[in-house]
């Protein structure tokens, strides 16, 4: 009850102090630009599926692409601006620390150029906007090392009596927050890709013959070079399925989950058996075609999980390896970037489940403890699912 009742008047003295230090938005922008946050925050959002991207991209002719800037034109605004009215009202504090001020101030800016953009009204108007598009885009790359570097200094602030675990409400706003970033990234990706030179099979970021077993494959040789570099060896692994199947996806999405599930087995693996004076057991990775899933599991032997410690694994900043976010905080907010590489910050499965859910799939981890560990990652093969839109 202690523990509660001190936790409960930090909160309030941390929410108190974030009015009183001139963090909130009014405080920087003016009322105008405050008032057209808030009332767009308002609207519903509008989800798109991979199907319908596909279809929309399959000829990107000059009206196409007027279309599609006209609907990001108004679309962008709102989830924009759904995201900053988040940030500016986080528990125990958060909304105030230098990281996420940084992040949200990103996000208010985009807004403002956007809605500072006159309609779009023909291919001049498009290229304009895609030009404003790529800036964007740019703007907010290193948005989740940035993010959870605040998150990371709130985690130390409340200490280890109190886990992340315990705050549900961070979770739940960190998912929201992460999912709507990659709708972001993949509706102004799409229309900026759009506009390339599209390569074999491409409409835009979407691969209508992407390869699992490729994929894989290339996820595996990423995961092991790594592995390789920090342990100075890798365990095997071994990909089952028929590598000629492909089916419609984004191949940088499946990479980057396959990539964080291998990364995973081949840490545990090399662990165990890192004084064994036999080689240990590979790493399985089955692909299986179904009507309407894609699934591919990661089987490892690398000694399981404790079931105590599953929920943990969902848990953002909850990580076994070393975390480079130690390295990085006493860097200023507005210098520090953060690098684009989230090995060490326990992000890798929460948001590895958040790109399966995107697009309509799931991830799921089953484990046995002293034996080894099981990866599902779903990947819904239809296409017809609606982005998630918190």
């Amino acid at each position: 009850m202690a523990t509660v009742s001190r936790l409960s008047n930090s909160v309030l003295r941390q929410a108190f102090a974030a009015k009183q230090s001139g963090v909130r938005l009014g405080d920087h922008y003016p009322k105008e630009l405050v008032d057209d946050v808030f009332a767009c925050a308002l609207k519903k959002q509008t989800g798109v599926s991979l199907k319908y991207m596909l279809d929309f991209g399959s000829k990107p002719i000059e009206r196409q692409l007027i279309l599609s800037a006209q609907f990001l034109h108004n679309e962008l605004p709102v989830r924009l601006a759904h995201r900053v009215a988040e940030l500016e009202n986080l528990p125990y504090g958060l909304s105030a620390k230098p990281h996420v001020l940084k992040v949200r101030d990103w996000y208010v800016e985009s807004f403002k150029e956007l809605r500072n953009f006159p309609k779009v009204k023909d291919a001049q108007d498009e290229v304009q906007l895609t030009t404003l598009l790529r800036s964007i885009y740019t703007r907010h790359r290193n948005v989740v090392p940035v993010m959870a570097m605040g998150v990371a200094e709130l985690k130390r602030e409340l200490s280890t009596s109190i886990g992340l675990n315990d705050l549900p409400d961070i979770h739940q706003f960190l998912d929201g927050f992460y999912m709507s970033r990659i709708g972001l990234r993949m509706l102004i990706g799409q229309h900026i890709a759009l506009k390339e030179p599209q390569k074999e099979n491409h409409i835009g970021l979407i691969d209508t013959k992407c390869s699992p077993g490729v994929i894989c494959s290339h996820a595996i040789d990423d995961a092991r070079t790594i592995c390789m570099r920090e342990k100075g060896d890798a365990p095997e692994v071994v990909v089952y399925g028929d590598p000629t199947f492909t089916f419609p996806y984004v191949p940088s999405h499946l990479h980057h989950m396959v990539f964080e599930l291998v990364k995973n087995s081949l840490r545990a693996v090399y662990d165990r058996y890192e004084d064994a004076d036999h080689e240990p057991p590979p790493i399985r990775v089955v692909v299986a075609e179904g009507e309407e899933d894609i699934t591919i599991k990661c089987s490892d032997e690398g000694g399981g999980i404790p079931r105590s410690g599953l929920p943990k694994i969902w848990t953002y900043l909850y990580t076994t390896a070393k975390s480079p976010l130690e390295e990085m905080d006493d860097e200023d907010p507005e210098t520090a970037d953060g690098p684009s590489v989230l090995a060490g910050y326990g992000y890798g499965l929460p948001i590895s489940r958040l790109y399966a859910r995107y697009f309509g799939g799931d991830l799921s981890i089953i484990s046995m403890e002293g034996y080894g560990t099981d990866a599902y990652l779903h990947l819904n093969r239809l296409g017809n699912v609606q982005e998630p839109l918190p």
